[in-house]
């Protein structure tokens, strides 16, 4: 084979990862002429573009590459007069005629077939762009790639953007550099410093590498401790490497340096955001007299062209982000500019009213939209409620935050978060130096006249009591709820003290006491009725209610509640607290012995429960399931579910509420499986269960009957969990009120 001409650099050290990016690259180089490889600096755009084209040279140089594959490195150049004989000097051409460079080129490339490297030439776009465009129009054999932190913007061209490493792939390169820095034994790729530091430096290789050359003095645990200053500890790359590629603050700079002054803003001004953003948020946020609102998508769209901003498809429609190397090079800058507190504030300002928009939204047929823009937020949510509760006399904002949440803490599986939250909103040293003289509310963006500092703090409190009580610790759960019913009959909030009784009333539920679950709960759905409330919170304590009346055996009431919640839920589109009266209805069937109607119930509550991610109410259908298929005649599946149960129950708290009516059907069923499949295959069934993820867990109860299943039987003796026989009930119950009915918010039927 004859020399392989070109220009590309030998490899100095070994290629490690990107099998994925690399065959992409490789894949499309056969199919367009004009391919560009962009991505944020120091994500490895260079190397991994080199090792595509070593790669074509070495397989195609005769049929695609003849003459050869060239490298040209752009990024010294500044004057756009020198690109033309940049690329001559590359190409390695002689001419002594006098013509001008361009004409060169043209005469040079137009009968030969290769490959043209252009790296670094974001700086001169525009006429980096006109010159490709010139070329490749009178040179048909040439293909180029070109690799930079924006497109071209080219017609015919094909963008390929580089995402930083994968943890696995990071974890590798970190190790592989490590061998060459350090002595002594190779570092463990699945080590979870190792991991924790590549996550920490955002997978980005340039990062990793410099890391590794630290480890001549520190160990992984010591640049963990020291990663916060980033900029500082990450310097000192190879003498060989190109200047912006020697220390990450360079080649983040570099980026910088090449904005037009609105984009700096716009990144410093970014840098606020603590996870994805939208562009409304950015809209609102980062907007201003430098930065006018018509201006702000424009701008953005340059930094997302030059790689700085990452724009991402999510479950909550396109998000935006920034890498956190990225991002803390722009919070520098906006700390230069004093600005930092300024704009924490605008941007906690943004998600208080996004909070309160998703609360209000929650009662509709959004909720999992809501449900979604609550995930996508919650870094940035983080963030506000840091905030509030950092700042003297602003705790009030912190609780109204948290409180407002409810929906998401106790709807979306963010039970443990939500406590974090609202007991740290609510603990006496970040309250007390609130102001509580002024009555106020939350309304676009301020503080206007209404309940109040105080009432932010009750609706905390009973959200903290809601959540205590679903993750079982009734103590905790009755010192959040005591307070605030009686601070709230001190200060004559009504509202606040409806929720608090209803809450109590949840509580007595969990714990067994039937009649006093009765009581209370009427008499808030009595509160809620005379105030006009009508959202979930309602509905709940409407199914919460039939829940009561199930377990003391007045079905025909309870499935007329559920029924009524039922209907509300179609015509406003909430699912959520329809799920829950599904599962209550589910009950009362699977009572009544009806198990196909029981199965088709509970499979639209797990469905709905899944969707949202809310783990209590799976797990309670998910325990219903189970014994509905036992008496369906399946033990073992039923041993299953209740072993993936037993699993869900470790994340959400005390199995079953650690309740003796709520354990009755899992005992029940627990009886049965066993007498029918013996000890030791009833407890293999179950260790199958546990092992199942949430999500085979889910698809294992939906998935329905098994064929060849034990007949069905009726196990004599303990067929239905009820403490009085339904008729009993039902003529006890005609004296009583309407679920609806106002009762009593104190002494006895308050608890």
């Amino acid at each position: 084979m004859r020399p392989v001409p070109g220009n590309l650099p030998a490899e100095l050290n070994r290629f490690v990862g990107r099998a994925d990016e690399l065959a992409e690259l490789t894949r499309l180089l056969g199919e367009v002429r004009l391919l560009t490889l962009v991505g944020v600096g120091g994500v490895g755009k260079t190397r991994l573009a080199v090792r595509a084209a070593l790669s074509v040279r070495s397989a195609d140089l005769e049929k695609r590459y003849c003459d050869g594959v060239w490298l040209a490195e752009l990024s010294a150049i500044r004057d756009p007069g020198l690109l033309d004989h940049a690329l001559v000097d590359a190409l390695r051409v002689t001419d002594h005629s006098g013509r001008p460079a361009r004409e060169v080129l043209r005469a040079h490339l137009a009968d030969r077939d290769l490959l043209l490297v252009l790296d670094g030439f974001e700086q001169l776009v525009d006429p980096c762009a006109e010159l490709v465009r010139d070329l490749l129009r009178h040179c048909p054999g040439l293909q180029v790639l070109a690799v930079g932190r924006r497109p071209l913007r080219l017609e015919g061209e094909r963008t390929v953007p580089l995402a930083p490493m994968s943890g696995t792939d990071a974890a590798r390169l970190f190790a592989d550099r490590a061998l060459d820095v350090a002595p002594g034994p190779p570092l463990d790729e699945h080590d979870d410093a190792v991991r924790e530091l590549c996550r920490r430096l955002d997978g980005i290789p340039l990062a990793l590498e410099l890391a590794a050359a630290r480890l001549r003095a520190l160990s992984v645990d010591q640049i963990l401790r020291r990663i916060d200053d980033r900029f500082h500890l990450l310097t000192g790359g190879s003498r060989g490497e190109l200047p912006r590629h020697r220390t990450l603050r360079t080649a983040i700079g570099w980026s910088h340096e090449l904005c037009a002054p609105a984009e700096r803003l716009l990144w410093a001004r970014l840098s606020v955001f603590a996870g994805p953003f939208d562009l409304e948020a950015v809209e609102y946020v980062c907007a201003g007299p430098e930065l006018p609102d018509e201006s702000v998508l424009d701008v953005l769209g340059e930094l997302i062209a030059q790689s700085v901003v990452v724009r991402e498809e999510s479950p909550a429609g396109p998000r935006y982000r920034m890498l956190d190397t990225v991002r803390a090079y722009g919070a520098e800058w906006l700390d230069a500019l004093a600005d930092t507190e300024r704009m924490r504030r605008r941007h906690r300002d943004w998600y208080m009213g996004l909070v309160t928009w998703c609360e209000v939204d929650w009662f509709s047929p959004r909720q999992v939209e809501i449900a979604a823009c609550a995930d996508s937020a919650l870094p940035n949510l983080r963030a506000a409620i840091e905030l509030c509760l950092e700042t003297a006399g602003e705790a009030h904002l912190g609780q109204h935050l948290t409180g407002t949440l409810w929906f998401y803490w106790a709807g979306c599986g963010r039970l443990t978060e939500g406590r974090h939250w609202l007991e740290r909103s609510l603990a006496p040293e970040v309250s007390r130096d609130e102001p509580r003289e002024e009555p106020e509310q939350w309304h676009d963006g301020e503080w206007q006249d209404g309940e109040g500092h105080e009432g932010a703090r009750l609706k905390a409190l009973w959200v903290l009591g809601y959540v205590a009580i679903l993750q079982g610790d009734n103590t905790a759960a009755v010192r959040a709820l005591y307070e605030c019913r009686g601070e709230a009959a001190r200060t004559g909030n009504a509202l606040a003290r409806a929720y608090a009784v209803h809450r109590l009333g949840c509580l007595a539920l969990l714990t067994g006491d039937m009649p006093r679950a009765e009581r209370l709960l009427r008499a808030a759905l009595g509160a809620y009725r005379e105030l006009g409330e009508i959202n979930s919170n309602v509905l709940m304590g409407q199914a919460e209610l039939a829940l009561s009346l199930v377990f003391q055996g007045d079905l025909d009431a309870a499935v007329a509640l559920c029924a009524d919640v039922r209907e509300i839920c179609e015509e406003s589109g909430e699912r959520w607290a329809r799920s829950y009266a599904l599962y209550v209805h589910a009950y009362a069937a699977w009572t009544r012995g009806r198990l196909g109607e029981a199965r088709a119930l509970l499979t639209e509550a797990v469905t709905i429960h899944h969707t949202f991610n809310d783990l209590v109410g799976l797990v309670l259908a998910m325990e219903l399931m189970a014994l509905v298929t036992a008496d369906e005649g399946d033990p073992a599946e039923a041993a299953v579910l209740q072993g993936a149960a037993d699993r869900l129950w470790r994340s959400v708290g005390a199995p079953l509420f650690g309740s003796p009516t709520f354990g009755a059907p899992h005992e029940q069923c627990e009886r049965r499986a066993t007498e029918l499949l013996g000890p030791e295959r009833y407890g293999a069934r179950v260790a199958e269960g546990r092992a199942l993820p949430p999500a085979s867990a889910v698809e294992r109860a939906l998935a329905g009957p098994r064929a060849g299943s034990v007949p069905p039987r009726q196990p004599s003796g303990e067929r239905r969990p009820a403490p009085a026989r339904e008729t009993e009930r039902r003529t006890d119950r005609e004296t009583r009120e309407p679920a609806g009915s106002p009762g009593q918010i104190g002494g006895e039927a308050a608890g």
